[in-house]
């Protein structure tokens, strides 16, 4: 069954949102849900020792899920929600900033500063409750004049972005931590069609090669020339006259007495 998805941001509406947000103080967070597809409660608890800024990866362990209103630390959705995810240079660029800014903040707030390890916390250290993120981001989008879509909206505009460029549904699903690709495929099914229309055309220029276009000389060879002139009278009803030397006789004779004639 085919999950029902919100709105959906084009990479356009997603790359006005980014720069809206590039001098917020959570810019580093707003490229994780951009260009990883990751969950709200992965980045709420997202930790300093989860991230591999000399790799490049992150690996989202104990998210910070609300239940009830109250903030838990739980295991990870899913098996496969135990995952590291590859991070593009400019959302390790944006995380190392995020670090150096929080060791400010720490070195200035001094002893009241809350180690919690977490990577998105307050000025003082505080854990961030992950529904200040969803609250900030309607913020953010209504002063961007963006269409409203909720928070884990941007998960689908990732997905659906990832999978137009051709990135395969497998490395899709395993990057956005689904059970398995069939929840990936059903989810998002609305962009496969179009996807079988790529396929078709790619994997055909592939093979045959890219289309040869006629020149305009062998179009314009079609219509000149005594073939041609004789074809039209064709057409038209109009026996063509023949004559000495024409080429559709193979043995022409002349006028007058045939020599078969003198020696019978």
């Amino acid at each position: 069954m085919t999950l029902r998805l919100g709105g959906v941001w084009s990479p356009e509406q997603l790359r006005v949102f980014l720069d809206h947000v590039r001098d917020d103080r959570l810019y580093a967070a707003w490229l994780l849900f951009a260009t990883t597809g990751m969950r709200r409660g992965e980045v709420a608890g997202l930790r300093w020792v989860d991230v591999d800024l000399d790799t490049g990866r992150v690996s989202p362990r104990r998210p910070r899920v609300v239940v009830n209103h109250q903030v838990l630390v739980s295991e990870p959705k899913t098996a496969k929600g135990r995952r590291s995810i590859a991070l593009d240079p400019a959302t390790v660029a944006a995380l190392r900033d995020h670090r150096r800014w929080q060791l400010e903040d720490r070195f200035a707030v001094g002893p009241r500063w809350e180690d919690s390890g977490l990577v998105f916390t307050w000025p003082d250290g505080r854990p961030l409750h992950p529904e200040r993120f969803s609250k900030w981001f309607e913020q953010h989008t209504r002063a961007a004049g963006l269409t409203k879509i909720r928070l884990h909206d941007v998960r689908h505009s990732y997905a659906t972005a990832a999978l137009a460029a051709g990135i395969p549904a497998k490395i899709v699903s395993e990057r956005l931590g689904h059970a398995n690709i069939a929840i990936t495929m059903d989810t998002y099914s609305h962009v496969l069609p179009g996807l079988d229309e790529q396929a078709a055309g790619t994997v055909a220029q592939l093979i045959l090669g890219k289309p040869r276009r006629h020149k305009p000389s062998d179009d314009k060879a079609l219509t000149r020339g005594r073939r041609a002139a004789r074809r039209r009278r064709e057409v038209k009803g109009e026996l063509p006259v023949q004559g000495w030397g024409d080429r559709r006789d193979l043995n022409p004779r002349p006028s007058g007495p045939q020599p078969d004639a003198l020696t019978n």
